[in-house]
């Protein structure tokens, strides 16, 4: 039986680490345990308020697929929802805590481990959404495997399906200096998230935990630029960007984006 892996390893240069594939060994048990403690199941739902219920019911959404389910939150806020909800993870440890926090609350999620590169290896079914959500989508560090995730998210929705994908505001991180507040999205009071680094191609964040406990995460600081392009380029035909659930915003007060993004078909003399 191979023993679980209790610290964070980034060898000996942890800033050179900068590989998609590392997000596995950084969600350690250890850390896992206490990531709850860093969102805060009921401060984040007030935060959020009903918004992601809001924009997927206006699209007239009901199977939704969540890739991005860490341990839990957005699945079972969906099914409270009455959204039917698929639960993907590619780390095996947040899956196992995410379907522990669904029982708790009264749920049994359907789970998938998948890698979202090869989503549709073992993802066999269409989704009128597909959510990624809590920053997620920053763990992947190449483009080649950004535009390939958001290939298989394309061709898991139904032809007038949406993406809805979030992300920290790493313009606001790399331009202005700015650190994140913590109001929306990480609202635990009994942990501090710090970007250690940050270059054009890796943020590094701390987080630190009242018990002394300190971890990191590796992440890539996209820009909204970038990332409202590269899912145009994909075949998304129209991106919509909220900031902290407004749609407008000063650039540099948001702490996150969300990405409304429409597969369906929308004709040249709508979009202008």
């Amino acid at each position: 039986m191979l023993q679980e892996k209790k610290r964070q390893d980034y060898g000996e240069d942890p800033l050179a680490v900068r590989e998609s594939d590392k997000y596995q060994e950084e969600y350690v048990h250890s850390f896992v345990d206490k990531w709850d403690e860093l969102i805060d199941w009921d401060g984040r739902a007030e935060a959020e308020g009903s918004f992601f219920i809001e924009k997927l019911k206006a699209h007239g959404a009901k199977k939704i697929l969540d890739v991005a389910t860490g341990t839990g939150f957005h699945s079972v806020q969906l099914l409270r929802a009455g959204f039917e909800v698929t639960s993907v993870d590619g780390s095996p440890v947040m899956l196992a805590k995410a379907f522990e926090n669904a029982r708790k609350r009264g749920h049994i999620l359907q789970t998938i481990q998948a890698d979202w590169r090869f989503l549709n290896r073992s993802v066999h079914d269409l989704y009128d959404a597909v959510v990624c959500l809590g920053n997620s989508f920053t763990h992947l560090h190449h483009e080649n495997d950004r535009r390939k995730a958001l290939a298989e998210y394309y061709a898991t929705l139904r032809h007038d399906g949406i993406l809805i994908l979030d992300q920290r505001n790493y313009d606001a991180i790399l331009d202005k200096q700015i650190e994140p507040t913590h109001n929306y999205y990480y609202c635990g009071d009994n942990v501090s998230a710090t970007p250690e680094h940050v270059d054009e191609a890796l943020a590094r964040f701390r987080y630190n935990f009242n018990d002394g406990s300190e971890f990191h995460l590796n992440m890539f600081p996209l820009r909204k630029a970038y990332m409202q392009r590269l899912m145009k380029e994909v075949g998304f035909q129209r991106v919509t960007t909220y900031g902290d659930f407004q749609e407008t915003y000063r650039e540099s007060e948001p702490d996150f984006f969300i990405h409304v993004a429409e597969k369906k078909y929308i004709p040249t003399e709508e979009m202008e």
